[in-house]
């Protein structure tokens, strides 16, 4: 397995990617990484870029990095859903709060209509992010469930618990989700403001304020003291005549209509938008400022037990030995980045069988594998000296078990090409059709080049 098609992932994305294997692995069990320990471990760096080298290895290869972008587009479906939502409400605030026109608008109904669910919502937002640390963002937690109702991807269990423990790390969620909540109410408030112009532009409307127990001097100090905020936005404030005229019926002058309509507006603003926009803002700088010093916690059980595998003692303590090489034509390519030359190598040969054959010039025999410890080696060596052709020899009168056919697709990926060798029968011999017909199913069904002739050629030459 190869990284060239996978697309480019932001620092978040990868340690995003990290801890969810390591999830997966507390909650299933240690899953089979001996391939990915070999090339975290050849990839160099520091712990914890080895060992994110390996999670992003076990991701692509178990389908968790395709669940992580299957999740983002049903993230971007959730956000969609919910700035649809956000525009359609702020619409219907609008209209709730100055009706149809036939009857005079109650000002104070009105601005309760307006401002009353948001400033009950921004208080519990505030009392929470002091009393529990995240601000109880509802909006924000609905937003991850319909992240991953819509990635329809069983990969992706892990990936919502994932993210967050690895923004609690720095307390980015509260900013995180703070983004989302006030980017949505902002959008509500935006198109009630909206939708209120264009109701404004269109209809005509009176204004008064009603009351049983209250006396007019206390909607006169109520109106002015709101109005102060506006004020320095640049919106006027209902006199006080007009204000006391307006108690007992809508006031019938274009300019009384005009005072308290801007009025309406500047509360919408100054108490609405302009504090959601701030905090929305404040949230994404703080997002920003954090996102940027995220780190794996190396202390956690589970990367604890990955640091003798990755970074053996002998290699932290800088005692590295030279790698045997594998071909005086094969450079050190590290992370198989350029690979160059050709390899034979045979696995599980009869004894009896001579090899290796005549090679040409510049082909280097890897010799046969016939047990653990020679295979762990040659691919130790593959990944530090990755050749640019591989023929790997093959005794199809051996059946193609899974473990061969692990170890095919395995040295497969450490070379630029690759091509599996089924040798011919000995002489006085011959090949039982049917077990090399079950070879030819499963090196196809692996996706590896083969044939039956000697690919000598090809290793010299680059094609027959």
């Amino acid at each position: 397995m190869t990284h060239s098609n996978t697309p480019p992932l932001s620092p978040l994305q990868r340690l995003w990617l990290t801890e969810a294997v390591r999830l997966r692995e507390e909650q299933a069990g240690p899953l089979e990484d001996r391939e990915a320990n070999r090339l975290a471990a050849a990839a160099g760096g520091d712990l914890a870029s080895r060992i994110e080298t390996r999670a992003l290895w076990l991701a692509q290869r178990d389908g968790m990095l395709t669940a992580l972008l299957h999740w983002h587009q049903g993230a971007r479906l959730a956000l969609w859903l919910l700035m649809a939502l956000a525009v359609l409400s702020g619409a219907g605030l609008g209209l709730a709060a100055l009706g149809d026109g036939q009857r005079p608008v109650n000002v104070f109904w009105a601005l309760g209509s307006l401002l009353g669910l948001h400033l009950v919502m921004l208080a519990g937002w505030a009392l929470g992010l002091v009393l529990a640390g995240d601000g109880h963002a509802t909006l924000g937690r609905l937003w991850l469930w319909l992240s991953e109702k819509f990635a329809r991807d069983a990969q992706a269990a892990q990936l919502a618990p994932a993210l967050l423990i690895v923004l609690q790390r720095q307390r980015l969620n509260r900013w995180a989700l703070g983004m989302l909540v006030h980017g949505l109410w902002l959008l509500a408030l935006l198109s009630a403001l909206g939708s209120l112009l264009a109701l404004l532009a269109t209809r005509r409307y009176g204004f008064v304020w009603e009351t049983t127990l209250l006396g007019s001097d206390t909607f006169v100090t109520l109106t002015q003291t709101l109005g102060a905020l506006p004020q320095l936005l640049g919106f006027s404030t209902p006199t006080v005549e007009l204000i006391r005229a307006s108690g007992a019926d809508a006031v019938a002058e274009e300019s009384a209509r005009q005072a308290w309509a801007l009025w309406l507006l500047g509360m919408l603003l100054a108490y609405g938008v302009l504090p959601r926009a701030l905090l929305a803002v404040f949230c994404a700088w703080r997002w920003r400022r954090g996102r940027s010093a995220l780190r794996l916690d190396l202390n956690l059980p589970g990367y604890s037990l990955l640091r003798e595998r990755l970074q053996p003692s002998s290699e932290r303590l800088g005692v590295t030995d030279a790698a045997p090489e594998l071909s005086a034509t094969v450079p050190a390519a590290r992370g198989a980045v350029e690979s160059e030359g050709a390899v034979l190598v045979a696995i599980e040969l009869d004894p009896k069988r001579p090899w290796p054959p005549a090679l040409p010039k510049g082909v280097a025999d890897a010799g046969v594998i016939d047990s653990r410890e020679q295979r762990q080696h040659l691919l130790d060596q593959l990944s530090r000296f990755p050749p640019a052709r591989l023929a790997i020899a093959c005794d199809p009168r051996r059946s193609p078990d899974r473990g061969t056919l692990a170890l095919l697709a395995e040295l497969a990926r450490s070379a630029g090409q690759a091509r599996v060798w089924l040798l011919a029968a000995e002489p006085g011999e011959a090949l039982d059709s049917q077990r090399l017909g079950d070879w030819h199913q499963a090196l196809d069904g692996l996706g590896l080049q083969w044939r039956q002739g000697a690919p000598l050629g090809w290793l010299e030459a680059g094609h027959e």
